[in-house]
């Protein structure tokens, strides 16, 4: 199918006429495959890739060198060991927690523990998925979460407070999470905090698998907010399962409260009955005091000074099951942000980076691959003669420099309008400027006019693999799913026609 039937079916036309389309065979279309991992049961976790050992190489290029632009850590470069995001060689995202220098100087040691952690599976674990051990450097890599922390939901947010809803299933699914963990021999969670809970891409809390890892190997465990940590961590510098539940009344405190609020402060507050002034304000009501009552009891037990006195595992996911009065409601929906795309159907053909980016929607995988291919597709797709270099060049190119950097700067708005100006001029013909300003479209939440584009950079360069996947992702945005994976399965086969010899990619 080429791009002149995805004009006829969506009443959209490209601003040039269609040439050097071909028509691909019929594409029979394939059900992704779910993953056997989740011993657990239930969805969410995908197809998570077994643990492995990845190369220094992979994950330099992965992160651009760990570019401080990747960093995701919370406290950014002042965190004590930083969390990159990245994108390997397939198209998947990753979050690659980087440890200070010699944090474990013995490789093995390292190893042996990464690879203890990278065997757990669960649909409630933003699940660890590598290790990297070369020369001096010590490395994580684990599934990445994209729609930030409870931390931020909770203390920064912008748009709403998170609701009461989401605050119980957050307990829940955690409490769940480290049940899992201990059932795996694995009961020790080190530092546990409101930052450590990552929103998936569907909106669902998962708990960071780093927390299952010390920090370093000479066991310091809780690097941040030391004023919250079991008193018996303060005594003799050990973490036990107890120390565990400790940490967990404290993410219920900020559950509750929307803040940071020391546990013997808490406390005294529990006793006195002044429960008003330890729920957070921005809920304005819309809670039950019943279930609020069950929260702040369970939070008191968790804080209680002897480890003794504190609930097992067991006892707190049991307390916290009858909280949870609406499964039906997507946590998308809770936190406030756009549905989770269903992705193309998975070709037949194999895909490169940019065809795995664009199977699963991921944009953001799609930006950072548009951002280090830069224009070298588009040599040879323009001559120009002298007169029009010195006339019409100059302020043509620094408009084009200027949507670049917006780009790059991920200021979709206003790339839009700096390479409408650059294509309007009409100097040249970019098919690389019509696809990165198809994405931003898309990112706009506007598919139309990201598929013309998409469609015109087809026109401008007729056997260019992105054309044809940008197509595939817009198509996909405008829920005409067979569309959009004949459409992939066309890219790809172009991708294929380039490896055997045809235009150097």
């Amino acid at each position: 199918m080429g791009c002149c039937q995805s004009c006829f079916r969506t009443g959209t036309h490209p601003e040039k006429n269609h040439e050097g389309h071909q028509k691909n065979p019929a594409f029979s279309r394939l059900h992704p495959s779910s993953a056997a991992a989740d011993a657990q049961g239930g969805g969410g976790i995908g197809a998570v890739p077994p643990f492995s050992e990845f190369s220094l190489s992979d994950l330099k290029s992965a992160t651009n060198s760990f570019s401080s632009d990747f960093i995701v850590s919370e406290a950014g470069e002042r965190a004590p060991n930083l969390v990159y995001k990245g994108v390997l060689h397939n198209g998947r995202s990753i979050a690659v927690k980087k440890f200070t220098k010699m944090a474990w100087p013995d490789p093995k040691q390292f190893a042996e523990e990464a690879w203890g952690v990278g065997k757990l599976r669960h649909r409630r674990l933003a699940n660890l998925i590598g290790y990297c051990c070369d020369g001096d450097e010590r490395l994580l890599v684990a599934e990445y979460m994209p729609n930030d922390t409870l931390a931020k939901h909770l203390f920064h947010w912008e748009n709403q407070a998170l609701g009461w809803s989401m605050r119980l299933r957050v307990a829940f699914y955690i409490a769940e999470a480290l049940q899992y963990g201990s059932s795996e021999g694995r009961p020790l969670y080190h530092d546990l905090n409101a930052y450590r809970v990552l929103f998936d891409e569907d909106g669902d809390p998962r708990l960071s698998c780093f927390g299952l890892m010390k920090n370093s190997r000479d066991g310091k465990s809780y690097s941040t907010n030391l004023a919250y940590t079991p008193p018996e961590y303060l005594r003799n510098g050990r973490v036990t399962p107890e120390s565990v539940i400790f940490s967990f009344g404290n993410v219920l405190l900020d559950l509750l409260s929307g803040k940071h609020i020391p546990p013997t402060h808490a406390l005294d507050m529990i006793r006195s009955k002044n429960m008003i002034l330890l729920t957070d304000s921005h809920l304005e009501g819309n809670f039950l005091t019943e279930e609020s009552i069950v929260l702040v009891n369970l939070a008191s037990r968790c804080l209680q000074y002897e480890p003794r006195e504190r609930p097992n595992l067991k006892n707190v996911v049991d307390t916290l099951v009858p909280l949870q009065t609406k499964p039906e409601v997507a946590s998308h929906v809770m936190l406030g942000i756009a549905k989770h795309e269903q992705a193309p159907p998975t070709p037949q053909r194999h895909l490169s980076p940019m065809g795995e980016a664009c199977s699963r929607m991921d944009l953001t995988a799609i930006h950072q691959i548009l951002v280090m291919t830069h224009y070298r597709d588009d040599e040879g797709t323009n001559e120009l003669s002298f007169q029009e270099w010195t006339q019409q060049m100059r302020d043509t190119l620094e408009a084009r420099k200027r949507g670049d950097f917006a780009f790059r700067d991920k200021d979709f708005k206003a790339a839009i309008d700096c390479y409408t100006q650059f294509i309007d001029v009409g100097t040249m013909d970019s098919p690389t400027v019509y696809a990165r300003r198809s994405l931003c479209y898309l990112l706009c939440d506007q598919p139309d006019a990201a598929l013309r584009d998409a469609m015109t950079a087809q026109c401008v360069y007729p056997e260019w693999p992105t054309a044809f996947y940008m197509q595939a992702v817009a198509l996909a945005k405008l829920e005409m799913p067979k569309d959009a994976a004949d459409m992939l399965n066309e890219a790809a086969g172009l991708e294929e026609k380039r490896q055997r010899g045809g235009r150097g990619a």
